[in-house]
């Protein structure tokens, strides 16, 4: 039919070949290091020449940006899928906010460095990477109001016991559940202190 869009494949398979780059980039940073990501080891691992990645990212940041803006954005559509069962009462709805987030970081122990650690010189992932970290941080705020969680100093208290348990985790434990063990205790002293009604009822 005239008038009907034509496909731009050019562009798809630019696409494409971008989105080839970043797996190969995750799968050399969770075997290795994210540290320790080379031009050459994601060129050698999609069969092209180091200086062809350049037609797709202008420097190894930038591929580190997209990855940061990948990641945050995979844990947007996880958050999407909590809020539609996320539970109305506080200490439930705390402790899913938490385990989701515990859980996702994890899993991938590098993609949580990139989004969450500065380990990285010179690496600051651009507004539009950044846009869905922002993102998750507001709507996440915005639920732990509605469950008591007013302050903002109290807000940090709680992403910092989050991440501190997560980090422990990934440190001492891998694989393991020394610390996953301990998130809903933690939520529940954290609930206590802010003063918080509900039981300690485990919601795992």
């Amino acid at each position: 039919m005239l008038g009907t869009p034509t496909r731009d494949r050019q562009a798809e398979r630019r696409e494409a070949t971008r989105a080839e780059i970043l797996d190969a980039a995750w799968a050399i940073a969770q075997e290795k290091a994210l540290t320790d990501l080379t031009l050459r080891d994601v060129a050698e691992a999609i069969g092209m020449q180091a200086p062809s990645l350049y037609s797709y990212f202008p420097s190894k940041n930038a591929i580190y940006d997209a990855m940061f803006g990948q990641a945050w954005s995979q844990y947007l559509a996880v958050l999407d899928e909590l809020e539609a069962t996320l539970p109305k009462a506080a200490r439930p709805g705390m402790k899913a906010i938490a385990r989701t987030f515990f859980d996702f970081a994890v899993a991938v122990p590098a993609r949580h460095q990139l989004m969450n650690e500065r380990v990285i010189p010179g690496f600051v992932p651009s507004p539009e990477s950044y846009a869905p970290a922002v993102e998750v941080f507001e709507r996440t705020r915005s639920h732990m109001a509605r469950y008591g969680v007013t302050k903002p100093e109290h807000f940090d208290l709680c992403i910092a016991m989050i991440g501190g348990l997560i980090n422990a985790q990934l440190a001492n434990d891998p694989g393991g559940d020394r610390w996953a063990r301990l998130l809903d205790q933690a939520v529940d002293m954290f609930a206590d202190h802010l003063g918080i009604p509900g039981s300690r009822r485990r919601t795992r």
